[in-house]
């Protein structure tokens, strides 16, 4: 016996690849969703982990704001007590020139030399005498150029004869020179080797 299908078969297996599609179609629709819902999630996620960073670097910042405050307030003190003891300690400098500077004088003045006035205005001092002969002034000239360890700068203002005394045939010789006294901390330096202990056996100091 034949059998004839009449149904339309090419119209049902259109139908069902249409279904088919569209269901592939949905499928792909809600995987995309899922991934985009997932992608969300971490993108808020990893916004939320930096915005912490973020907060955590703020108050870090802030953190450390203070403490460089706090150190350039402490560097400023540092400068103040700093310069206060600098003061301190170039007054006691100042207070001991004096005594420096006479007995550096007694030192450095040759013999024939007899000074007459000593005037100090700061670091300028300015000395006055009488000299038997000229070559006794530039000796001491040298002197304080070359060995002083307070005096430095020797100027000769002005060197004269002087009027004679009565009968005495001795020409003496009237001068002026300004010196320098030499910087606190050169003082300093040279004070302290001056008053270290010297080595019996080389004769130098400790």
């Amino acid at each position: 016996m034949i059998l004839i299908n009449l149904l339309p078969h090419r119209e049902v297996k259109r139908q069902e690849r249409k279904r088919a599609f569209f269901s592939a179609l949905a499928l792909a629709g809600l995987v995309g969703m899922a991934l985009v819902v997932v992608w969300y999630a971490v993108i808020q996620q990893l916004s939320s982990s930096q915005q912490a960073r973020n907060r955590f670097l703020s108050a870090e910042i802030k953190t450390l704001d203070a403490q460089i405050k706090d150190i350039a307030s402490l560097k400023s003190d540092i400068d103040g007590l700093k310069a206060r003891q600098q003061a301190v300690e170039d007054l006691q400098t100042d207070r001991n020139v004096p005594v420096y500077l006479m007995n550096e004088l007694v030192k450095q003045t040759p013999e024939g030399v007899y000074l007459t006035s000593i005037r100090q205005a700061d670091n300028i001092v300015t000395v006055t005498g009488m000299s038997q002969t000229n070559e006794r002034v530039s000796e001491m000239l040298r002197n304080t150029a070359y060995n002083s360890a307070w005096l430095e700068r020797p100027e000769l203002i002005e060197i004269k004869a002087a009027p004679t005394q009565g009968r005495d045939p001795r020409r003496l010789f009237d001068f002026s020179m300004r010196l320098t006294i030499k910087r606190p901390q050169s003082i300093l330096g040279a004070a302290s080797g001056a008053s270290a202990p010297k080595n019996p056996a080389t004769g130098k100091g400790a």
